[in-house]
């Protein structure tokens, strides 16, 4: 039986000619192999095709002057978060240019759908989830995962808005709630060989957790809570 980790690499292309044409033969005798290949190939090519649009417009100069310090300062978040908590918030510089880095990496490096079956939509220059993504957000509590999207943190930013934090297959993100809708704050892609099982098993993408880490206000929500907020409309 082949192992997750030679499954992904066969399928990102990172083994030896030898090792390839074993592993696809092997996957083509097994169903369930041949499936799920089928399934993670379907997965990419979705991706890849969906953020054409926002992947090749231009950085704004802000955000590329936000990024461009002479003298990189090391953030210690959290004293930065204490200190934060500790008095009515204000907007920090440091903060300004962690998330002006963040959006840089987040809409250069992820894929935003725009067609309607994808999982985020691009509506007036925002992204908003959809779909399974979008029913996801708004119906399962973390307690009880249930489906392909799996809930991770529920959170109020510094606004006030209630935020989740989620992982499907091959991406992981971040989302708050906007009106009636959820508007998503920043979308990673797995790292190559990383997604399903796999994915979940490793725990919250790094950057995912930075941008969690420069978004929450206060204490995640317990079980008790996530449910109330819930039975609000997440407000």
């Amino acid at each position: 039986m082949v192992s997750d980790d030679i499954f992904f690499a066969w399928l990102d292309g990172e083994l030896g000619p030898d090792e390839a044409a074993r592993v696809a033969a092997e996957v083509q005798a097994d169903p369930s192999l041949s499936a799920r290949a089928e399934q993670h190939r379907a997965m990419q090519r979705r991706l890849r095709g969906a953020f054409d649009g926002i992947a090749d417009a231009p950085v704004p100069d802000h955000l590329l002057a936000a990024t461009r310090q002479s003298e990189p300062e090391v953030i210690d978040l959290a004293a930065a978060r204490r200190s934060r908590e500790s008095r009515a918030w204000k907007p920090l510089p440091q903060w300004a240019a962690i998330a002006a880095t963040l959006a840089v990496g987040i809409f250069a490096g992820t894929m935003v759908p725009q067609r309607s079956e994808g999982p985020v939509a691009v509506e007036g220059g925002r992204v908003y989830a959809a779909a399974a993504l979008d029913s996801a957000l708004t119906a399962q509590l973390a307690s009880a995962p249930a489906g392909d999207v799996r809930i991770g943190m529920t959170f109020r930013d510094q606004s006030g808005a209630v935020c989740r934090s989620f992982s499907e297959a091959a991406t992981s993100g971040l989302a708050c709630r906007s009106g009636s809708r959820w508007q998503v704050r920043g979308l990673f892609a797995a790292p190559e060989g990383q997604s399903g099982s796999y994915r979940m098993a490793a725990g919250m993408d790094p950057n995912l957790a930075a941008l969690v880490d420069s978004t929450i206000a206060g204490e995640p929500f317990d079980a008790a809570a996530e449910k109330a907020a819930k039975a609000k409309g997440w407000r």
